[in-house]
């Protein structure tokens, strides 16, 4: 039996099953065409939940519909459906999805920290999500936020907050396919040994408790390869114009063994404004990472241009290497987060979800090869 797979429109289809009556084979031959629309944002079932609703205190739980969608992962590499679990940076923890080609179903919602500031929730600012060896792991983004005038018990509250590292371990047989919830809790454990350890780094030591615009410490990927976790920063960029990864073993994280981190650099370039560009995610793949380079600091009016934004492949070690110029987006739409989806004849199928739409406005996109 031939089996013909292509990502084609309307047109494209029929003439391939004109072609396939021709030769006598429409009867044999069962053609998979997906008309996906790239440019077309997937659909969600169900809600993605993002910043707690403080407006109404009496409805306990209630969350607004998630506007910063930072992070994804799930559990199987290939095919569909797929297990994952996605983070709104807003929020105090992620939620499960299922993964089907064009469409997301939004199920449980997994809290991960109840941590208030004069009676109001504190987001967790989660900025990663990964998974390896039947676990996800979820970051916050470790960062401070800026400092203001008479705020700061509250800046240290927020900053405290966001300084963990969680591993969640997840069965994906307990997830129902249909509606994302769950027939067993899952197993969560967290950690702040990540703040530690990118603190007692030298090169990154003196930007530790700094705002983001002061160039502070600030995790918007990770990714898990090797036993070892690896967290993408965003800032600082450093004086030679590279962005930081630092790495550790997980053992050292979350089993109380000896272990500390190292620091890789990776020259990203400038953004179309000249401006310095960090990590803004980080996905482990089968020949090393990709990584998703933004600027560090956001462009005045939040207008992303052709090209701010690119895809880098990765081996871990070496210099990283161009993949794609992403194009522009409208104001406040940036990318946040990539998830690998399948390869193909034209190329490496990638989700990308944004900062800024309802949740997250995820589209597809081809690496070419």
């Amino acid at each position: 039996m031939l089996n013909l797979t292509a990502t084609v429109g309307r047109p494209a289809t029929t003439a391939l099953l004109r072609v396939a009556l021709a030769c006598g084979l429409a009867a044999a031959l069962p053609v998979t065409v997906s008309a996906q629309d790239p440019s077309k944002p997937w659909t969600v079932s169900g809600k993605f939940l993002g910043e707690p609703d403080t407006k109404h205190p009496a409805e306990a739980g209630r969350s607004d519909k998630a506007k910063d969608v930072s992070g994804i992962a799930c559990a199987t590499e290939t095919g569909f459906p797929r297990i994952c679990l996605v983070a709104d940076d807003e929020s105090q923890g992620a939620q499960v999805a299922v993964l089907r080609d064009g469409s997301l179903v939004a199920g449980r919602f997994i809290r991960l920290i109840d941590a208030t500031h004069e009676g109001k929730p504190l987001e967790l600012d989660a900025e990663g999500v990964a998974y390896a060896d039947g676990a996800f792991y979820v970051t916050g983004s470790h960062g401070r936020p800026r400092h203001k005038d008479g705020k700061e018990a509250k800046g240290a509250a927020r900053a405290e907050a966001t300084r963990h590292l969680f591993r969640i371990r997840l069965d994906p047989k307990t997830v129902d396919p249909e509606t994302g919830q769950l027939s067993a809790e899952p197993e969560i454990i967290g950690t702040a040994a990540l703040a530690r350890i990118i603190a007692d780094i030298p090169a990154l030591a003196p930007f530790h408790d700094r705002a983001l615009e002061e160039g502070g410490v600030t995790v918007e990927g990770v990714a898990v390869r090797g036993g070892r976790l690896h967290a993408g920063l965003r800032g600082p960029v450093l004086a030679d114009g590279s962005a930081a990864i630092v790495s550790a073993p997980l053992a050292g994280l979350f089993d109380g063994k000896p272990g500390a981190g190292s620091l890789a650099t990776v020259a990203l370039g400038p953004d179309s404004h000249g401006q310095k560009r960090g990590v803004r995610d980080l996905v482990a793949v089968p020949d090393g990472f990709l990584i998703l380079a933004g600027p560090m600091l956001d462009p005045e009016g939040g207008a992303v241009a052709a090209g701010d934004y690119t895809v880098f492949a990765w081996d871990g070690t070496g210099a990283p290497r161009k993949r794609l110029d992403l194009p522009s987006y409208p104001k406040k739409e940036k990318p946040e987060a990539l998830l690998p989806l399948d390869e193909s004849a034209d190329g490496q199928r990638l989700l990308v979800f944004f900062d800024g739409p309802k949740e997250g406005a995820p589209r597809a996109l081809v690496l070419p090869r």
